[in-house]
């Protein structure tokens, strides 16, 4: 009986052990690059048609590895972007600076998204505004 007990007690036993192993989480670099930036969202407010406007988001590196900025891409053809393409170094800063054309008239809100080495997630930058007509 005893041995009948223990055989159905330890499956459960080495299931429980092994879900445990599985659901600890990665051990977290304390070096690791750690991405700071000055905003999130920038509001042109009223902007004239065809007159570009640019955005600036500054990013620090508040880490002790090099942050890489692996991609930034934008929502929409209407956007152009420059990024810093060195690794930004522990404590030092970069521009990731979003051009909006502004050749419709009206409201807009595009988004950036920028992928680097300091988060698994991406980060997405907003732009938005009104578009005038010339006056």
């Amino acid at each position: 009986m005893k041995k009948l007990i223990l055989l159905l007690i330890l499956p459960v036993m080495v299931a429980v052990y092994a879900n445990a192993q599985t659901n600890q989480a990665a051990p977290v670099n304390p070096n690791a690059p750690v991405a700071k930036w000055d905003k999130m969202v920038n509001d042109f407010g009223d902007i004239t048609l065809n007159i570009p406007k640019t955005a600036e988001f500054t990013l620090t590196n508040a880490g002790k590895e090099p942050l890489i900025i692996s991609s930034a891409k934008a929502s929409c053809g209407c956007t152009n972007l420059k990024y810093a393409s060195e690794p930004i170094l522990p404590g030092k800063s970069a521009v990731v600076s979003a051009t909006y054309n502004a050749a419709s008239q009206g409201v807009f809100t595009k988004t950036v998204t920028v992928i680097t080495n300091a988060d698994p997630n991406p980060i997405v930058l907003q732009i938005k505004g009104n578009v005038l007509p010339k006056q």
